[in-house]
C-alpha cells in the first residue's frame, strides 16, 4: 500500500496493474521511415488468464510485443512486421500475420477507422491493433522537421491542408495568423493585440 501524494492523506492505494507504452521513429539511410510501437503489460501478482492460459509470475510481462511500420514521406506503409515475446496465450504469438493488410495503407486522416475496419475483433490480436492507432501520430511527431522542409500542401481552394487540421491549426488561431495571415479568419482586434 502506498499513500497518495497531494491528495487525502487518509486514502492509499494497491498498485493492480502497470501498462507501459512506447513510440519511437527512425529515419533510415535507404530515404525510408521505421515507427515503432511496443506495449508491455505487468501484474504485481501471479497471474493466470481466466481461460487458462499460462502462469505469470508477479512482475513477468504478460504482454510484451510490438508493430514496426516502414513508411515513405507520403506516410503510406511500405512494410509491417511485428514481434511477440510474451503473450497469456499461445495463439497470440501469430496473431500479428493480419497486419499485413496494412501495407498500401497511408498514415492520414481516417487512419484509426482504417486500422478498426482491417484489424477490429477476431481479424488480430487487440493490443497490436490498439497500438497501431497512436503510431499514426508518432509517425506525424516523427517526420515533422522532415515535412516542415518541405512545400506546404494545398487543398483544391489554395488553402493549405494544415489549416482547421487540429485545434491549434484553426483559421482563427495565432499558428495561422502567424504562419498564413491571409488564411486567418481570426478577429482583427486580436491580431492588434498579439502584435503588441
Amino acid at each position: 500500500m502506498e499513500k497518495m501524494s497531494g491528495m487525502n492523506n487518509a486514502v492509499t492505494r494497491k498498485e493492480l496493474h502497470f501498462r507501459k507504452i512506447e513510440m519511437r521513429g527512425w529515419e533510415r539511410s535507404d530515404g525510408l521511415y521505421e515507427i515503432e510501437g511496443h506495449v508491455t503489460d505487468q501484474k504485481p501478482y501471479t497471474f493466470t488468464a481466466v481461460s487458462g492460459g499460462r502462469v505469470v509470475p508477479a512482475g513477468d510481462h504478460i504482454h510484451d510485443m510490438g508493430v514496426r511500420l516502414v513508411i515513405d514521406l507520403e506516410m503510406q506503409v511500405l512494410e509491417v512486421s511485428t514481434f511477440t515475446t510474451s503473450a497469456p496465450y499461445h495463439d497470440c504469438m501469430s496473431a500479428g500475420t493480419a497486419l499485413q493488410s496494412l501495407k498500401g495503407q497511408r498514415i492520414a486522416s481516417g487512419w484509426s477507422s482504417e486500422v478498426r475496419r482491417l484489424l477490429g475483433g477476431a481479424q488480430c490480436c487487440t493490443h497490436l491493433m490498439e497500438i497501431l492507432i497512436p503510431m499514426g501520430t508518432a509517425a506525424f511527431q516523427s517526420l515533422t522537421m522532415v515535412r516542415q522542409a518541405q512545400p506546404d500542401k494545398l487543398r483544391a481552394n489554395g488553402t493549405p491542408a494544415k489549416i482547421d487540421s487540429c485545434y491549434a491549426y484553426a483559421a482563427d488561431r495565432a499558428i495561422v495568423m502567424k504562419r498564413w495571415p491571409d488564411f486567418y479568419t481570426g478577429s482583427k482586434q486580436v491580431e492588434v493585440e498579439r502584435k503588441e
